[in-house]
């Protein structure tokens, strides 16, 4: 029986990676940080959490990594804590660098002394792209973040690649564009669409305040890509991979797709800050901009380009972007019956 290890395996990857893991006959271990009862929400959404041994684990404390490392016999290592909030990293950017990029080189090191025959996974993100060099993004495309979390980011896949190519670990980075899912946090634009949807088809009132309505992202199906991330562990060779749909949609699209999973028929009227969004249905105001969420540097458009992917790994993304954007807002729905 193989034995994995999961870096924020409560949040949505590493839930549906456990998930995943359990059902290939894995015994599977998680890393969360020292509280008093750890947030296993999503882990018990999808009835597993009794089935993983949960570890105290720091990203910011080499000896808490050093000390379960060392006990656990894991085979393949993910890591995929972070903190992943791109909003928050221009408040908590020192914060950010150290758990985002500091940490990535505690625990290859302490790998590489201690468990130097362990795969490593290492989650790299879209928004390394930042200010795009090309269009679509590839393995290859020159980074540019334009967010602490993206700098952060780039540092955690630039080590990952160094400690692979200086000491041969078997360590590989998913460039990972947007992923969504009912598990997503509520701090996220998709999923703080849907709740507010589904909240308004309940027969709620307040209005939903976005940001930059034109800004285009390329999503898919978290349960999708935690596949792609088991796979690149199974290669021969480590490497680093796109994962994506190679669809490109604005959150005005995704707002779109969502209401009318719900039945509502919007229309939109206005522009930048005055843009809104009204259901004509029931003539309710359902969404209006708020300058306060637009970022200070914005990333205007991300779409990658998974044909390396496709071709080595075998992966492929399964639900498309109108899928998804109605599998989140009904599951938000339905949790308010």
């Amino acid at each position: 029986m193989k034995k994995a290890f999961i870096t924020g395996i409560t949040g949505q990857d590493g839930a549906y990676l456990a998930k995943l893991l359990l059902e290939k006959g894995y015994e599977v271990h998680g890393g969360v940080r020292r509280i008093s009862q750890p947030e296993t929400t999503r882990l018990n959404s999808l009835g597993i959490a009794g089935d993983i041994q949960l570890h105290d684990f720091d990203l910011l404390e080499q000896n808490s990594m050093f000390r379960v490392i060392r006990d656990v016999e894991m085979d393949e290592f993910y890591n995929l804590a972070a903190q992943s909030f791109v909003g928050a990293s221009w408040e908590l950017p020192v914060y950010t660098a150290d758990a985002d990029g500091m940490a990535v080189v505690r625990i290859l090191d302490t790998l590489r002394t201690l468990r130097p025959d362990c795969r490593f996974y290492q989650a790299s993100t879209s928004e390394m792209f930042g200010l795009v060099q090309e269009v679509p993004q590839t393995e290859t495309t020159r980074l540019y973040p334009r967010s602490p979390y993206g700098a952060a980011k780039v540092y955690g896949h630039y080590i990952t690649m160094n400690y692979r190519e200086s000491f041969g670990l078997h360590a590989s980075s998913g460039i990972l564009f947007n992923h969504e899912s009912p598990l997503r946090g509520k701090e996220f634009v998709t999923r703080k669409i849907t709740m507010g949807l589904a909240a308004l088809a309940r027969g709620g009132n307040t209005p939903i305040e976005l940001g930059n309505m034109d800004a285009r992202r390329d999503w898919g199906f978290a349960g999708d890509y935690v596949d792609g991330m088991w796979r690149m562990l199974q290669q021969d060779v480590a490497d680093d991979y796109v994962l994506a749909t190679g669809v490109t949609t604005t959150i005005r699209e995704f707002f779109t797709y969502a209401g009318e999973a719900l039945g509502m028929d919007l229309d939109w009227s206005g522009e930048g800050e005055n843009e809104t969004a009204t259901d004509r249905k029931t003539g309710k105001l359902v969404m209006k901009v708020n300058p306060k969420f637009y970022r200070p540097a914005e990333v205007d458009l991300l779409i990658g380009n998974p044909q390396k992917a496709v071709a080595k790994l075998g992966w492929k993304a399964t639900v498309d972007i109108r899928g998804l954007a109605s599998m989140m807002a009904t599951s938000d729905f339905d949790a308010l019956s």
